[in-house]
């Protein structure tokens, strides 16, 4: 009896695979896509129902001959591309090449998990391909070809050779630029809060703030205003008028999918969307774990869904019962809401075996790999387990006619607490509830008033989109799907139209002109509303209830048009060359500002006959030049700013014959104490981060990823402090040595 022929579509599954149904089966792998259109054309017949022209990737022709190979020796053939829409397509495109070539059939099997069960059932009850998920993936390639193919064009001929397009890119692109926009428009209003430090009968002493005046929520425009409160409020007799105790439940959150736990690991681990993608295929196609093979550690990781398998959540519950007792486990399991697109044929992201547990892996895998499991472990285990239990205590107290009021809570029972705690956009990661414990004090006692503290505050502006704010955004508008989240946001960053400052995205000039030209040109395509709506059409192709021919004639039709008349009407930047009155050092003719690749930059007039560029602020920028303080430390010429790709920096103004540089300082020695001379300044990690290290490295290591500032602790009197940034509370000063924490604004 021969054997039958496993594709799959990563190599690294193969070890787990063989481990699982290694005798009777042939494992191969596709290496991803074997067949696209082609990149040096269209590709699309557009007039003959966008008929697609596939050919073989470049590279990809030795592993479909070994495919082809293999099959003709092969009794069955088994397509297990991963489940998803891409997958399909795979196993539809090596279904048409070796169809033909083999005697016995052709099955499509998917694995949610590499287990042995959820592989030997899969095996044991194939299935055919799915031709509608496969026209979905077609559809989809195919307005992604179009949009890119037809308008990225334009862009070369009114802008700049390179730049890009793209159907949900730059939809992703445009929110970042309409943030920045909103950060601009933003009107700053200064307001104040007034916190009184108390005392009652027990211990400990309590904060309260000022909550209302007379009967109305307390809103301080001004400082005289809160100098006249305090003033009043001190007079007055500190009466506790009210006391309210309740008993509060924090229920558990659903098992992670794609975009919460893109969210969550750049919240918890510093991840980029695109690095947890990356670790999390790993984790799913399995390690190589001492004593047991290699083993698929979690289901797979590309899923709208927080559905667990039935038999997993049984599993689950009888874990928690045996780790943590009987009383964290619910009566019955808890389930969690769906949203109306999900696939609910996925499950959750989860650990393939509970009993996996980290600790046991430490050590045994990679750092980076044992803490996204670890996360991916622990919140799963803690969605099926009981509410934590909390006391919580709300003082109101009342001087004169004003009411302040103090909040407090104690953890009564963990629950799910005891394994996982949900960070939040605006916290440090840890998401903990409040510990603040307020003593136990009798209503109408009269309290001792300590200090008492007017504060002013400064109304802040919509922050920018961290990469997991922007994750969080596309999934609430509609845009994009699980497995495209990391992808959109990659393509921005490397397209160089938004950068990193300060982990926030942040939009380059490029990046602004570009998206401000798509939106003014194609104003009904480049919106959020136009591409939710073409996902929710590729989600009815999939269904079968929408035909994916008509879909793209209804799109192409009035696309043609509006092509057309941006390609009259685009605004030519390419044209509008701005003069200087700088000479080129080579031939002596005039410089003039044009746009490139990476935003504006200096040519030579002359070009094509001289090819001479440089940096907008490079040498001798005559009067209008930013002088620096200080000499240069290799010919002792004066020191300008320039401008470069990754911002301002101090370069010699004898450029080129001196091409020293050397980053700006923030005004803060190097705390290091064996650095004497050291300062710090802004610098950028190889994945285009913006952090914080000394002048002197690496002479001297020393690195923060928060902004630090000239400013000793007054409580502990290390030497600096660094700013951090609530969407409540704005900006703040923080120690890094004690976390002593006051308010700050920024300059």
């Amino acid at each position: 009896m021969g054997k039958s022929l496993v594709i799959v579509e990563s190599p690294t599954k193969i070890d787990t695979l063989k481990k699982i149904i290694g005798k009777g089966f042939m494992i191969k792998a596709s290496v991803g896509h074997l067949k696209d259109l082609p990149k040096k054309k269209l590709g699309v017949d557009v007039e003959n129902d966008f008929k697609p022209d596939y050919i073989t990737i470049r590279g990809k022709g030795k592993i479909l001959a070994d495919l082809k190979a293999a099959a003709k020796k092969a009794d069955n053939i088994y397509l297990a591309p991963d489940p998803d829409r891409e997958g399909e397509a795979i196993a539809f495109h090596i279904a048409n090449e070796l169809t033909k070539l083999t005697k016995g059939k052709v099955y499509r099997v998917m694995f949610n998990e590499l287990t042995k069960k959820a592989v030997t059932d899969a095996i044991s009850n194939p299935t055919e391909l799915n031709i509608n998920r496969v026209n979905a993936q077609q559809a989809r390639r195919i307005l992604d070809r179009l949009v890119g193919y037809k308008i990225s064009p334009i862009l070369w001929k009114k802008v700049h050779r390179g730049l890009s397009a793209g159907r949900v890119q730059s939809v992703a692109l445009k929110m970042v630029c309409d943030r920045e926009k909103e950060i601009q428009d933003f009107k700053q209003e200064e307001y104040w809060s007034i916190t009184a430090d108390l005392k009652g009968s027990q211990d400990p002493e309590f904060q309260a703030k000022l909550s209302k005046i007379d009967k109305d929520k307390a809103e301080i425009a001004k400082e005289d205003q809160a100098q006249a409160i305090v003033k009043a409020a001190e007079k007055g007799e500190w009466i506790l008028e009210g006391v309210t105790k309740k008993e509060r439940k924090r229920n558990p959150v659903a098992p992670f999918i794609t975009s919460t736990l893109q969210q969550e690991a750049s919240r918890k681990l510093n991840f980029s969307p695109k690095k947890t993608m990356m670790l999390a295929q790993r984790l799913y196609e399995g390690m190589a774990l001492e004593g047991k093979g290699t083993v698929g550690l979690i289901t797979y990781m590309r899923t709208d869904s927080t559905r667990m398998a039935d038999e997993a959540v049984g599993n689950l519950r009888q874990f928690i019962q045996d780790k943590y007792g009987k009383e964290y486990v619910p009566a019955k399991p808890n389930t969690y809401k769906v949203k109306k697109s999900a696939q609910d044929a996925h499950e959750a992201i989860r650990p393939t075996d509970f009993l996996i547990e980290p600790k046991s892996l430490k050590g045994n895998i990679e750092k980076d790999l044992y803490r996204l499991y670890e996360l991916i472990w622990f919140r799963a285990v803690s969605s099926q387990m009981v509410p934590a239990v909390l006391d919580t205590t709300q003082f109101d107290i009342r001087s004169d006619k004003y009411t302040f009021r103090a909040n407090g809570s104690v953890i009564k029972f963990m629950g799910c607490l005891k394994v996982y705690i949900e960070a939040t956009d605006d916290d440090s990661g840890t998401g903990a509830p409040s510990d603040k414990i307020l003593p136990d004090l009798p209503k109408g006692e009269k309290l001792k008033l300590l200090k008492i503290l007017p504060e002013q505050h400064f109304t802040q502006p919509p922050p920018r989109y961290t990469e997991a704010l922007l994750v969080k955004a596309l999934e609430e508008k509609g845009i994009g799907r699980p497995s495209t989240y990391a992808s959109i946001i990659s393509v921005i960053k490397d397209r160089d139209y938004v950068k990193a400052e300060e982990k926030r995205l942040a939009p380059t000039e490029l990046g602004t002109l570009v998206s401000g030209l798509l939106v003014e040109n194609f104003p009904d395509i480049m919106t959020e509303v136009f591409t939710a709506h073409m996902e929710d059409q590729l989600d009815q192709i999939e269904e079968g209830t929408l035909d994916w021919v008509e879909t793209l004639k209804a799109f192409y039709k009035p696309f043609e048009k509006v092509l057309a008349e941006a390609e009259k009407k685009m605004r030519d930047i390419k044209s509008e060359e701005e003069k200087t009155d700088e000479v080129c050092e080579k031939c002596n003719q005039p410089m003039i500002i044009k746009w490139g690749r990476f935003g504006k930059f200096m040519a030579c007039s002359n070009y094509p006959d001289c090819k001479n560029t440089k940096e907008i602020g490079g040498k001798d920028e005559g009067p209008d030049a930013v002088k620096a303080e200080g000499n240069c430390d290799k010919c002792s010429s004066p020191l300008i700013i320039k401008v470069g790709r990754f911002g301002k920096f101090m370069a010699c103004s004898a450029y080129p014959e001196c091409k020293f540089t050397k980053p700006i300082s923030l005004g803060v020695s190097c705390p290091e104490p064996t650095c004497e001379k050291g300062y710090i300044s802004a610098r950028r990690s190889k994945k285009g981060r913006t952090f914080y290290g000394c002048s002197e490295y690496p002479n001297c290591t020393f690195t923060s990823w928060d902004k630090p500032v000239a400013e000793a602790c007054p409580e502990c009197k290390n030497s600096y402090m660094v700013v951090k940034w609530k969407k409540n509370e704005g900006e703040s000063l923080l120690c890094p040595k004690c976390n002593f924490k006051k308010s700050h604004e920024a300059a």
